[in-house]
């Protein structure tokens, strides 16, 4: 997959963003929610190319199933899910050996997805589970016919918590990432990395991400840029402790600029929105989530400087932040999970194409 920018979109991009920067920073639903101008109108991202991280849908599949929430999501208009876990009241099977436990049907799980036209895109699994169960994590993969494999562990997970946040722990990430890349291709599938905000933190004047992406051979490492994470490690949280001491971010990071620069190493995207908030409240790194659309993160900005067709755009949600003093269980949370489901695939393929002049 190969990308180069066009200067219609370039230019596009570029009025977009100085817009934005007159309004402030990350103003909500600047770049989104603007008025298009000049030839405006042409839909900016397929709907075939739109899928969602059922991560968002959690409670309502530990609830109700994966049959039933793929139905409502194919009535929705999806045609691509990714995995979070295999495991639901309804493709469970008794595990009779001790001690007590379930293990996911995955021929009952695919039956679900050609049932209502679904596929997998990808899958997380926790990156120790590559590293010691590597070939069970294909076979599950290509059961569901997956084209990708991947983590969304951070990569030093691999090594004991006083080794993790150095450069080294990242550069035998990448070694390792290497030998999970090329087993997926081996199999037909890709390997991918799935990023927080803690991968942006910077070492000794070395950003880890950096490390983790010169160090994997693009032809067997790819990323998926969840785009709120990456802002949260781009706007300044404040230092945080790790098991080699506090660790600040990575200033005047442009995670547009990341893509841009390289974008046949990021196939997929988390079209995860958020706002920006005082750090603490409501979390410790002043972000709070919302539905796609709602927030400050530039999703539009990102994907109007790429060839669309080339990508999948996954929406996603981590929490629905429900008041104090808990999240309520049941069906108030599955009918608020369902419904950022429903509005994150109606913004996406509402997103439309500015273009610049053309020569």
């Amino acid at each position: 997959m190969t990308k180069s920018i066009s200067r219609r979109k370039f230019i596009g991009v570029a009025a977009g963003a100085t817009g934005a920067a007159a309004i402030g920073p990350w103003t909500p639903g600047a770049l989104a929610h603007g008025k298009h101008r000049g030839r405006g109108g042409d839909r900016l991202l397929p709907k075939d190319r739109i899928a969602v991280q059922l991560f968002t849908l959690r409670n309502r599949i530990g609830a109700l199933g994966f049959e039933q929430v793929f139905s409502e999501l194919a009535e929705i208009g999806y045609k691509w899910v990714e995995f979070a876990g295999y495991g639901a009241p309804d493709t469970n099977v008794p595990n009779p050996n001790p001690p007590p436990a379930t293990i996911p049907d995955l021929e009952r799980l695919r039956t679900f997805l050609r049932r209502y036209r679904l596929r997998g895109i990808g899958s997380h699994i926790g990156v120790t589970q590559f590293r010691d169960n590597l070939e069970q994590v294909l076979d599950d993969a290509e059961t569901l016919g997956l084209r990708y494999i991947g983590t969304a562990s951070e990569p030093d997970q691999l090594f004991p918590t006083a080794e993790r946040q150095t450069v080294d722990a990242y550069r035998r990430a990448a070694e390792a990432y290497n030998g999970f890349g090329a087993a997926a291709r081996a199999r037909g599938m890709r390997f991918y990395h799935h990023n927080h905000s803690s991968e942006f933190a910077v070492v000794d004047g070395t950003r880890l991400y950096d490390v983790l992406m010169e160090e994997t051979d693009p032809r067997l490492v790819f990323f998926q840029l969840d785009i709120f994470w990456a802002y949260v490690g781009a706007t300044g949280a404040p230092a945080v402790p790790t098991p080699t001491g506090m660790k600040s971010w990575f200033p005047n990071f442009d995670p547009i600029e990341l893509v841009w620069e390289q974008p046949e190493r990021f196939p997929l995207f988390h079209a995860k929105d958020g706002v920006r908030t005082e750090v603490g409240t409501p979390t410790a790194f002043g972000w709070q989530f919302v539905d796609p659309g709602d927030g400050n993160v530039p999703l539009w900005a990102l994907f109007n400087g790429l060839e669309t067709d080339e990508y999948y755009y996954i929406v996603e949600r981590d929490n629905h932040n429900f008041p104090p003093p808990a999240p309520p269980a049941g069906d108030a949370r599955n009918a608020a999970q369902l419904l950022t489901a429903e509005r994150g695939f109606d913004y996406l393929a509402g997103l439309r194409e500015r273009h610049g002049d053309d020569d």
